[in-house]
Formats: C-alpha cells, structure tokens, sequence
C-alpha cells in the first residue's frame, strides 16, 4: 500500500476525513463520482494532499456520495464541521428542533 501525504488543504483534510471514516478507497470513490477508472484514484489523491482542488460541482458530488453536506470541505471550525455532518444526518422535522433551538439560544443572549 502506497504511503498517503498528510493533506495541506482543509479541503484535503475534510475529504480525506468523510472519505476513510466510511471506509472508502480513492479509486472507488473517484469511480462513484463520475471520474474514469484509470485516473480516479490519482485524482481523489491530489485533491486530498491539496495539489488540486476540486471545481464546487464536484465538491457536491463527493458530498453526496460521502453523505456529508458540501459546507463540511470548507468548514473551518472543528466543532461547526462535527455539527454539520450530525444536522445533515437528522430527518427534517429533527433538523426544525435545532433551528428553533438555535434561534431561541441566540434571542437569549441579546
């Protein structure tokens, strides 16, 4: 197995991070979204170490199939990324809770 580069980008670490906690390999997962089996891998690879990043399409293509929301690539925040993949898990009517939550948590504080 070829030694992985720690990623440079955020939107490296993200993806890197979706993508092992599913445990999906780079060529897979360029496959799922679309890229050509040759070249899939090296693709998914450079995006991850920050030679390349992805046009906002195709962040929204790993996205689904990572079943993370796009935000998450860009998040810099550790505890708002953990936040949002947990939100994007509830179903809508528990997502409804958090929003009046969040509303009723900030009329507090004003």
């Amino acid at each position: 197995m070829a030694r992985q580069s720690t990623p440079n980008t955020l939107f490296g670490k993200r993806l890197r991070e979706a993508r092992t906690r599913l445990g999906i390999a780079q060529d897979k997962l360029g496959v799922l979204i679309g890229l050509d089996e040759g070249t899939a891998s090296a693709r998914i690879s450079r995006y991850e170490t920050g030679i390349h990043e992805p046009p906002f399409g195709t962040a929204e293509q790993l996205a689904e199939v990572l079943n993370v929301p796009a935000a998450y690539f860009y998040c810099r925040d550790e505890r708002l990324a953990d936040l949002l993949v947990r939100y994007s898990d509830l179903g809508e009517i528990e997502q409804g809770k958090i929003i009046k939550l969040a509303i009723k948590l900030g009329m507090d504080t004003e």
